[in-house]
């Protein structure tokens, strides 16, 4: 039966009698999709479709419940058999589109402040042993989608020998910094496509893969986004905004904002070089186009962090020698000195 059908059936075995509309309302990169289901008075509840055979509502289910403290969309029902959870509707409008719609500073800083509010109420939750671990393994075979899809599949162009002693230069100055942060609840797709303008506090969504790990990994996702970017000055000033709501809230953030600034690049690193990979393995993979325009800002990104710390030069080299120089470095050359991380 086509996954489409069946949902209908289910609803309607649900809510026997009741004339229950379906339309597509989004997708996610993975195989889950959404159909947002609607009575006639008006009613509306979100369906997500996640097929058995490729992927589990397991994961959602249990973090939906560690992450209660916030909007999340309440579970109304569930068939776990037949892949299929029944939602609360949290709106139409993520913050993206909020976002893209008015772009005024005044607007922009008051959403990322309520969620950064949201954030810091994620992570005073905090505590070991409740979500799996974002260790030293999860972390490297993030990394690892980097030279296996980017390089290899995106540009064609697998690392060889010296470039390869490059890569392990960088991943080994890189993992130590990393693990050495303090940890807590981790979203880990902290992003305005995910987060819904609602009354009251921002709806979060996508939270399945949350993990207990670096405390800059969320904010890094917020702040050096995917299908939105900041100029240098204004993610530096939300920065500081979390770290002083975080360092008011208790949480466990270096002293010095410096520190924090440190441990927020070098997070960076990570990150991007994971969603490169993860673009292109959607694309050359699952023939899923939509994410590869935006692997250049993520290029960007991480030439503007790896030309700026000595430590992870290997990664700019390397960059350098994969997609060749750009105005990016000419304005990073004129306009940040070289930094050590210990500094």
């Amino acid at each position: 039966m086509h996954r489409q059908e069946l949902i209908k059936k289910w609803l309607a075995d649900l809510y026997p009698g009741q004339d229950i509309g379906l339309e597509f309302a989004a997708a996610d990169a993975d195989f889950r999709r959404y159909f947002r289901a609607t009575w006639p008075d008006g009613a509306s509840c979100i369906v997500m479709d996640a097929p058995p055979e490729k992927m589990s509502t397991d994961a959602y289910v249990q973090v939906r419940d560690v992450f209660a403290m916030v909007n999340v969309p309440k579970l109304l029902a569930r068939d776990r058999e037949q892949g299929l959870l029944l939602l609360e509707d949290l709106g139409r409008v993520t913050y993206l589109a909020a976002l893209e719609h008015d772009g005024r500073e005044q607007v922009r800083r008051h959403l990322l402040l309520e969620a950064l509010d949201t954030l810091v109420e994620i992570q005073s939750a905090s505590q070991p042993g409740v979500l799996p671990e974002y260790d030293a393994a999860l972390l490297t075979r993030e990394l690892n989608l980097f030279p296996e899809w980017f390089c290899a599949k995106e540009l064609g162009q697998p690392l060889n020998f010296a470039q390869r002693q490059l890569w392990d230069a960088g991943v080994q100055a890189l993992l130590p910094v990393l693990l050495a942060q303090s940890r807590v609840f981790v979203h880990r797709d902290f992003i305005v496509r995910n987060l819904m303008l609602t009354p009251g506090k921002p709806g979060v969504l996508d939270f399945q893969d949350a993990v207990f790990g670096p405390i800059s990994y969320d904010i890094v996702s917020l702040l050096r986004d995917a299908f939105i970017e900041w100029d240098e000055p204004f993610v530096l000033d939300i920065a500081i905004r979390y770290w002083e709501k975080a360092r008011a809230a208790g949480l466990p953030v270096p002293a010095e904002f410096d520190a924090f600034y440190r441990d927020f690049e070098w997070m960076g690193v990570q990150r991007h070089l994971k969603v490169a990979g993860i673009f292109a393995r959607l694309f050359h993979r699952d023939g899923k186009d939509k994410y590869r325009a935006e692997i250049p800002r993520f290029i960007k990104y991480l030439k503007r962090t790896s030309r700026r710390y000595q430590e992870l030069a290997p990664f700019y080299q390397l960059l350098l020698q994969l997609v060749g120089k750009d105005e990016t470095d000419e304005e990073l050359q004129a306009a940040y000195p070289v930094l050590s991380y210990k500094g």
